[in-house]
């Protein structure tokens, strides 16, 4: 009698649980080497950048960051984010500016301008160009940058932490709990009574009781939230820097030319418009500011009026001429080189005119500066005045050459203006200035002077000590700003420099009284 035995059923091996399914969060690169570094990164800001001023610390958070990227991507990471690595060196600069400079308006504009860059730099670490980008590009990858960065936290926490293990472990904690109830009222029994047994334990005990627990948690919780608040900062930037790219992102591909819709007879004729307006607007601008008499103002107006109210409606001029000249660029039909040539020659006597409306607007502001003295905001608008200029200049060349390239050249032009703000070193020039006009002791307006930052002292104990300057008293406020309780992370040149300019003024006052 035969009998056919049936095969067995093949019981296949149970898989892990699966991902919780979050579709709108993107799919990270080694979740959890990231999430440890950015915990990591959390815990030293809040070590470093928990200050009254920032100093070394900045730059140093700056470099860590940067390191922690380049070890997490590994050489491959590093491979692909070479074309755009030339921005780790003005990100690094102006970080680097932070531990010179003193000023406030400069800490936050390296501070804003650090933050712009690593953005860029976050969002180009893998794919894409920078140079690629149109003029509208810059604020729309930070922005981009800054709101998708959002969704990386939560998504390394996903792949990292197994939530549902830690759901059932809890159970398993309870026992724990009701042991703690137990043991606090016989633990204070004990205590009440072996404090009565022995003084010094009595004393111990005071101590501990002694000591705010209330603050104490406070200030634990606030410095663990910190700390959470500058990880999850972190994590956003490595994650969006490590992502999976799922598709098509700016700066991949160059910005597509616009369909023009204008015609060529069109534009030229508002071209020709402008130009013979702007010639004529010239002419009297060279004639007066620039060969003629410029210390007597127009009839009706004060000299103080016709130099800052013309200031900035030349200003105001010079940027709608720069995005006219933008859109007619792009919005102009010009099917045939001399069609091409002609637009472009005409564009090109626009911006040339345009840059002579600028001079014209650094020379009156030159003159009220002569005649007022030198602020921070004037200060600052010369600079944005000169890289104004550029910008137009590099708008002419582009007419010409990579009409393509504007974008990054405005945008070069911008990073060079914060850079050299910063080598000019604005509170110190502005006492040096004011210093320097007329006779000593007229117009100098000591209060403001005293009123700037740590970058000013070194010139300002100068023009003390060579009486041109008044107000010794403001020196001991100077050295409570810049010298005392300055922790490590708070460290700068412009304070060490501040500093031993102050100690110098004591020790030569000590030497005099003792003599």
């Amino acid at each position: 009698m035969s009998s056919t035995l049936s095969p067995m059923p093949l019981v296949a091996p149970s898989a892990p649980p699966p991902l919780p399914s979050t579709p709108w969060l993107p799919q990270a690169r080694a979740p959890r080497r990231t999430l440890v570094a950015a915990l990591a990164l959390g815990g030293l800001a809040e070590v470093l950048l928990d200050r009254p001023h920032w100093g070394v610390s900045f730059p140093l958070m700056a470099l860590s960051l940067v390191a922690v990227l380049v070890g997490l991507g590994g050489r491959e990471g590093w491979q692909r984010a070479r074309p755009n690595a030339w921005l780790l060196g003005p990100l690094l600069a102006v970080a680097g500016f932070v531990a010179v400079r003193d000023s406030p308006w400069l800490v936050v504009l390296n501070v804003l301008t650090a933050g712009t860059l690593l953005l860029l730099l976050m969002h180009f670490w893998g794919a894409g160009r920078v140079q690629r980008l149109g003029l509208g590009g810059y604020p729309g990858v930070v922005l981009g940058t800054a709101l998708r960065g959002l969704l990386h936290p939560p998504a390394l926490v996903r792949d990292s932490v197994d939530l549902g293990a830690a759901k059932r472990q809890a159970p398993r904690l309870m026992p724990f709990a009701r042991g703690v109830l137990l043991a606090v009222p016989v633990l204070a029994v004990f205590a009440m009574l072996l404090s009565s047994a022995d003084a010094m334990f009595a004393s111990a005990v005071q101590r501990v009781w002694s000591v705010d627990v209330g603050a104490l948690l406070g200030a634990s919780l606030i410095r663990g939230m910190g700390v959470l608040l500058c990880a999850g900062l972190a994590a956003s930037a490595l994650g969006h820097a490590l992502r999976r790219r799922t598709g098509s992102e700016a700066g991949e591909a160059e910005v597509a030319p616009a369909s023009p819709r204008l015609g060529l007879t069109e534009a030229l004729t508002l071209i020709l418009a402008v130009d013979a307006l702007f010639f004529a607007f010239a002419g009297f601008q060279v004639a007066y500011l620039f060969i003629g008499d410029a210390s007597s103002p127009a009839p009706g107006y004060s000299y103080a009026e016709y130099a800052r109210r013309g200031f900035f409606e030349l200003m105001v001029v010079s940027m709608l001429t720069l995005g006219l000249v933008m859109a007619l660029a792009r919005w102009t039909r010009r099917e045939s080189p001399l069609a091409r040539t002609v637009f472009q020659a005409g564009a090109s006597i626009m911006v040339a005119l345009t840059l002579v409306i600028v001079a014209s607007a650094v020379q009156r502001m030159t003159l009220y500066e002569d005649a007022f003295g030198y602020t921070r905001l004037r200060l600052f608008t010369h600079v944005f005045m000169f890289a104004l200029g550029v910008v137009l200049a590099w708008r002419g060349v582009t007419l010409w050459w990579r009409p393509e390239r504007f974008a990054v050249g405005a945008f070069v032009t911008a990073l060079g203006a914060v850079l050299a703000v910063n080598v000019i070193n604005p509170d110190a020039l502005i006492v040096r200035l004011n210093l320097t006009r007329g006779e000593p002791g007229s117009s100098v307006d000591s209060e403001y002077l005293h009123s700037l930052s740590g970058d000013a002292v070194p010139e300002l104990v100068r023009g003390l000590s060579s009486g041109k300057l008044e107000g010794v008293a403001h020196l001991k406020q100077h050295y409570v700003d810049v010298c005392e309780d300055v922790s490590w992370p708070e460290w700068s040149l412009s304070r060490w420099r501040a500093c031993r300019a102050l100690e110098s003024v004591e020790e030569a006052r000590v030497s005099a009284g003792g003599s």
